[in-house]
């Protein structure tokens, strides 16, 4: 037998109604936001993740699927959705659109971690972007988003943790302050710590060790070292918030794995996915598009992890709905198979769901079918309903029936709607 390779999971008949539920949600709520979706490659170029996420981070210098393909072309499966959006936007020239610009995305990504609960190796991601502007007033708009997004899903208790990282002007200063406070307390730090410290500063302050998280307690704040402009356009941010009526938290040990990241990041999390609590982070990232050959634009958004979502949504019992077929068309003998056949085609012409026996069963075991499927209601077909031309149509839940001119069937469903 061959398995599913490690860090991957099928989503089964009986599962994916939780996911059609999410994602029917989250583009509803796109819609209500005039955002509109855009689809890009599931590979690109490996240099789009080198110059955009930086190689000097763990999702570059780890953990991508990168390959050469037989035009001795480096590609790689992409592991997060940003860095693909700002390609289309630069190479379709989407700066010629109205901006600002909002899209977002659903989309698989593929990054080679280990794998645990909430973090696979193929996992799935939801994702806004908002092009054309620096204002603070789109980080509200993104946040409000994200925070509205939780809510309609059904999700309780999950906290907005919030964090400016500056432009690089000023983050360079901080960056020799971090260094200069982490320099002597290395040796007692993690490994991975101890290279973040030459590769990535930034992600001393987001190890989740607890003897690296104790080190950090102590380290310079990032706020301490804001330029005028940064500083500013957080305060707005945290007005407008404010004024929102969104709770959040000022968290400076928020820094966000991607190099791409300037002034705002933010991260909603929760303490029910132990440490995996993080289902939706992001921030503004006005230097991306100029990075990879475009100009200068104002950028800013976010992705949440569909799987997480899913695992916490299930966790705090939210009703994902059911999908269920609305009728099961039975024949009593296989002779009337081609007027079941019939009535199911003209059912789903009016918009009903409807199946039908095919595999010449006892109408007993097809009654247990129809069961088994969670069919609404059952429908027979046999000499005396082609003679009369009239039906029953039986509520599989109570066992009640309806009589029903054959003719009518669709009419008569739709009112039981």
């Amino acid at each position: 037998m061959i398995n599913i390779p490690k860090g991957t999971k099928d989503v089964l008949p009986g599962e994916s109604v939780k996911w059609h539920y999410t994602e029917d949600t989250l583009r509803g709520l796109a819609a209500l936001y005039n955002a509109h979706e855009i689809r890009t490659p599931v590979f690109e170029h490996t240099e789009l993740f080198v110059r955009s996420i930086g190689d000097g981070t763990d999702v570059v210098s780890k953990e991508m699927y990168t390959f050469e393909d037989k035009g001795g072309r480096s590609i790689t499966l992409k592991p997060e959705g940003t860095a693909p959006v700002a390609r289309s936007f630069v190479e379709n020239s989407l700066d010629s659109m109205s901006l600002p610009l909002k899209m977002y995305y659903i989309i698989p990504a593929f990054r080679y971690e280990r794998p645990q609960a909430g973090r696979l190796r193929e996992f799935h991601q939801f994702g806004l972007e908002v092009y054309g502007a620096t204002s603070p007033y789109l980080d509200l708009e993104c946040i409000s988003f994200a925070y509205e997004a939780l809510i309609k899903l059904g999700l309780k208790g999950v906290r907005l943790h919030l964090n400016s990282i500056g432009c690089p002007e000023c983050r360079n200063d901080y960056v020799v302050a971090l260094k200069k406070y982490f320099a002597d307390k290395l040796d007692v730090m993690c490994d991975t710590c101890k290279e973040r410290y030459e590769r990535n500063p930034l992600r001393l302050l987001d190890c989740k060790s607890p003897v690296c998280r104790s080190v950090a307690a102590g380290a310079p704040k990032i706020t301490e070292h804001l330029c005028a402009d940064c500083r500013a356009h957080h305060e707005k941010l945290c007005a407008l918030l404010d004024a929102s009526g969104i709770p959040y938290e000022v968290d400076e040990g928020i820094v966000r794995g991607l190099d791409y990241y300037t002034r705002t990041v933010f991260e909603f999390v929760t303490d029910e996915l132990g440490a995996q609590g993080t289902v939706c982070g992001g921030g503004r990232y006005d230097n991306l598009v100029a990075s990879i050959g475009g100009k200068p634009t104002g950028c800013v958004g976010f992705a949440m992890g569909l799987e997480r979502l899913i695992m916490l949504m299930e966790k705090q019992g939210v009703d994902f709905g059911e999908e269920r077929v609305t009728a099961f068309v039975m024949s009593q003998t296989t002779e009337y198979a081609d007027k079941c056949m019939e009535i199911v085609a003209e059912l789903r012409k009016n918009g009903i769901s409807a199946d039908t026996e095919m595999t010449g069963r006892s109408l007993k075991a097809q009654f247990k079918y129809a069961d088994k499927i969670r069919a609404k209601y059952g429908i027979v077909i046999g000499g005396n309903e082609i003679e009369t031309g009239k039906i029953k149509i039986k509520d599989l839940s109570d066992g009640t029936e309806e009589e029903c001119d054959i003719r009518d069937i669709a009419a008569c469903l739709k009112e039981k709607k």
